[in-house]
């Protein structure tokens, strides 16, 4: 049976795992690894039917492509009214116009009319801003989302890719006026870029917003196919080339040792154990998942057919705790029983004080 749950505050129920389509296509600045209509469409249909049914796009995937192939896609399989379709914006469409990216009321409005052409519908289940500009002032993205709510072009407005202060004081400043709140925060989250702990999760689970993790398999090089090499990186993927690729932290050998170890006890494979170690953690929602074959993709969907055990999930979660910064030090259980509360046993909630609510 195929699961759903509600996205952050909302009544908006998804897949735990998002099919995400940045190499649908082959133009533009995902070309090198984009793959063909003809391609991707036994994906998109495999998808389908496993009983997923949150798309993640973006206007700048494959130049446009990506949105376009979806859309024709999408209306041949007759399933529009059952996705829950997502689209970004912030990446500018003509460099030459200050005004034609960054996340201004003039620029949302142009991005969104832009994606809904493209993906040929009438609105957008999900909208979310790609990537904080630095400039635009919080306020007036919420307030330009609200506005596409009431216009019946989106149903839903969320995040990525954002600083959590920024996060926090959008979702404040919807509280605060009734406007549309954030229901996601779409953010890189993996066993070696474990950043978003300290900040962010605390922040979504508090106000109301459901994490998607992007790149849960750490680019490739949480799936095994990457070995150390003299000259660097190693093996059969765009992360590693002829001469050597990429440089690998011993930190993140240590956590592709662990997790090869862990799955080879499950007798599952690297990449699944990853998946589902993100999935299931804290505060996340959902995880972007992609392919570049239909058989890759159903070992995705695998991810999440098993349950991973407490020591296995611990050994996991030692081999790439990260070391924290003050004043995020501070905020642990062993800091707190040591000053704030010596001796005692204080807690928020009792176990079982607020149980899951699943209807199966």
């Amino acid at each position: 049976m195929h699961h759903y749950y509600l996205l952050g505050r909302s009544g908006l129920r998804v897949s735990r795992l998002a099919l995400g389509t940045m190499n649908f296509g082959v133009d533009g600045f995902h070309a090198a690894y984009g793959k063909t209509e003809e391609q991707v469409e036994p994906m998109f249909r495999r998808y389908l039917e496993s009983g997923g049914n949150f798309i993640d796009t973006a206007d700048f995937y494959t130049a446009g492509e990506s949105e376009r192939i979806l859309g024709r896609l999408i209306a041949r399989a007759g399933v529009r009214d059952r996705l829950v379709l997502t689209s970004k914006f912030t990446n500018s469409v003509d460099p030459s116009d200050p005004n034609a990216g960054g996340n201004g009321r003039k620029h949302l409005v142009r991005a969104l009319d832009a994606s809904l052409r493209r993906l040929g519908t009438d609105h957008l289940d999900l909208y979310l801003l790609h990537t904080w500009d630095r400039i635009t002032p919080v306020e007036e993205v919420v307030q330009t989302f609200d506005d596409l709510v009431r216009a019946g072009k989106i149903r839903y407005a969320g995040l990525s890719d954002v600083p959590a202060w920024y996060a926090a004081r959008a979702q404040s400043y919807a509280e605060a006026h009734a406007l549309t709140p954030m229901v996601t925060v779409q953010l890189p989250y993996s066993l070696i870029a474990r950043g978003i702990e300290p900040e962010y999760v605390p922040m979504a689970r508090t106000l109301g917003m459901g994490l998607t993790a992007w790149s849960p398999v750490g680019g490739g090089l949480l799936t095994g196919k990457y070995r150390r090499g003299a000259g660097g990186l190693t093996g059969p993927g765009r992360l590693a080339t002829a001469g050597g690729g990429r440089e690998v932290p011993d930190r993140d050998w240590k956590v592709i040792d662990a997790l090869e170890a862990v799955a080879l006890e499950l007798g599952r494979s690297m990449a699944q154990v990853a998946i589902n170690w993100v999935v299931t953690q804290p505060g996340v929602a959902s995880a972007v998942i992609g392919a570049s074959s239909v058989e890759q993709l159903d070992g995705n969907l695998a991810a999440l057919d098993f349950e991973l055990p407490a020591e296995h999930r611990r050994r996991l979660d030692e081999a790439g705790a990260p070391q924290l910064a003050m004043p995020y030090g501070m905020f642990t259980p062993q800091y707190q029983s040591w000053l704030v509360n010596p001796g005692l046993g204080v807690g928020d909630k009792p176990a079982g004080y607020a149980p899951p609510v699943f209807n199966g």
